[in-house]
């Protein structure tokens, strides 16, 4: 099975650059055309998103999308500590494990097992696997 079909099963709504991205920090050169052309082959195709709001600063309203759509409109809250608690471990998600369009699909602050070629694959689920980061853990 390819490398790409997990991360896509798994997370319905990453779009190709983000499992390319997601691929680049397990240490795998691949373009978005090849993820593109694997899932599709595999009956895999992006989620469509809505369109956006025109009058908000684009990366507030990218962050705010994300912050929805990978969050809260996944989890049921049962008053605003469970609110506040799940919005700080989608920042530290956002900050550590995202990968960025707007940098190379790369991540803002990358730790050290980024890149890296070998090891065994691993994935750190936040929120009850409602946010998933892959990474290699050292060999």
């Amino acid at each position: 099975m390819s490398l790409a079909l997990k991360p896509a099963r798994e997370n319905p709504r990453w779009g190709y650059r983000r499992i390319q991205g997601a691929l680049q920090n397990l240490g795998y050169a691949i373009s978005v055309t090849a993820v593109a052309n694997i899932l599709k082959t595999h009956g895999i195709e992006p989620v469509r998103l809505p369109p956006r709001s025109p009058n908000l600063s684009p990366h507030i309203e990218r962050f705010m999308r994300s912050l929805k759509e990978e969050c809260l409109e996944r989890i049921i809250f049962f008053g605003e500590k469970s609110l506040q608690s799940a919005t700080i471990s989608f920042l530290d998600h956002y900050h550590a494990e995202h990968t960025h369009q707007g940098i190379g699909n790369r991540l803002i602050t990358p730790e050290p097992e980024v890149g890296r070629a070998t090891g065994e694959i691993a994935c750190r689920e936040r929120l009850g696997g409602t946010l998933r980061y892959y990474y290699r853990k050292a060999a």
